[in-house]
């Protein structure tokens, strides 16, 4: 299968203060999210002055890939400019006739895959007659790159504990939480045994038997089960059992977004400090090389017809491969039943 451009597609997110209410209304549309409660979340971005480090992460990790192919780099986004229609429609424009689509989720159920597929499908539509073939490449969250660049991270960040903690500090893998109910709709389980396996691989690699894996970000109403512990619970009780040191690894991101340095490097961060637990987090791949060359990998599989390279480990759980033009991938993995879930 041969390509003649990559289209990264990602989330998007706001580059300025006046961006940050309609881009939430962008992501929130149509599910009936409070006016107080997309206030409280646009306090987060404007912690950051308005801006999400998202698109500044893809912008470098795209110039990251001009390094490792010489074919044409495209952007696009779900939820903020660059808009995926917009870029699709570039595409079409410059003569783009099939593209690899790399999302920036390792991962299969609704928000990590299948509302990506959606995505390509709505975007071609906007097209229209010659819209670009568009394939959608495969969940990577169990590549040898994924694993090497969590496990390096731990270590790295390992390293800036203290050096008498270093080797006590418990290790604690976070993802974005999703109803119960979602995580048994896709798969069964689809996204939490994804997760909790990417978690075993990278803690094997990093050396780590004993760890702990844990969820983050929730929201909706308090009555409605979502994957547990919480972060901050957990927190809490490491707290409440003496361990004097925590590595947090951000597993189910791929870039330090706003729920990595919100959600972590500020609320959960302050929580560990005002209970005196030194506590750090592991960055995720952002713009790094290696992350590159891993999507570069994904691209060659196709056009060399290479099985896809995983990292073994036991209990293995499904990764699913390509899909075409937004249809659902052969095995199809996840259901389209929209919900809340992890990018």
């Amino acid at each position: 299968m041969e390509f003649d451009a990559i289209l990264l597609l990602s989330f998007g997110g706001p580059e300025g203060p006046e961006q940050v209410r309609p881009f939430l209304e962008n992501v929130t549309r149509g599910r009936n999210v409070p006016p107080e409660r997309l206030d409280d979340v646009a306090e987060h971005y404007f912690h950051f002055g308005g801006v999400s480090p998202i698109n500044g992460i893809n912008r470098a990790l795209i110039e990251q890939l001009h390094t490792q192919t010489d074919l044409p780099i495209y952007f696009g986004n779900r939820n903020w400019e660059p808009y995926l229609e917009d870029t699709v429609i570039a595409m079409r424009d410059n003569g783009v006739r099939r593209a690899a689509v790399f999302a920036t989720s390792a991962w299969g159920g609704y928000s990590g895959c299948t509302q990506y597929t959606e995505d390509i499908a709505r975007a071609r539509a906007a097209a229209g007659p010659g819209a670009p073939e568009l394939v959608k490449l495969r969940q990577f969250f169990d590549h040898p790159r994924f694993v090497e660049l969590f496990a390096d991270a731990i270590a790295e960040a390992r390293g800036r504990l203290p050096e008498p903690l270093r080797d006590q500090a418990r290790l604690v893998f976070t993802a974005h939480s999703i109803p119960l109910a979602a995580d048994e709709r896709h798969g069964p389980q689809l996204y939490s045994r994804q997760v909790t396996y990417a978690s075993a691989l990278v803690a094997a690699a990093a050396g780590y038997e004993s760890y702990d894996q844990v969820w983050q970000s929730r929201s909706g109403p308090p009555q409605v089960p979502w994957l547990e512990p919480d972060i901050g619970d957990h927190v809490a009780a490491l707290v409440d059992r003496g361990v004097p040191a925590v590595i947090v690894c951000p597993i189910g991101f791929v870039a330090d977004h706003i729920e990595v340095v919100w959600d972590l490097d500020n609320e959960v961060a302050e929580q560990a400090e005002a209970a005196g637990l030194p506590l750090v987090r592991a960055f995720s791949p952002n713009d790094d090389v290696r992350f590159a060359r891993l999507i570069v990998d994904l691209v060659d599989e196709l056009r060399q017809g290479r099985e896809p390279a995983r990292v073994a480990g036991p209990n293995p759980v499904p990764g699913y491969g390509f899909s075409v033009n937004g249809a659902p991938c052969s095995a199809g993995c996840c259901a389209t039943t929209p919900s809340a879930g992890s990018r």
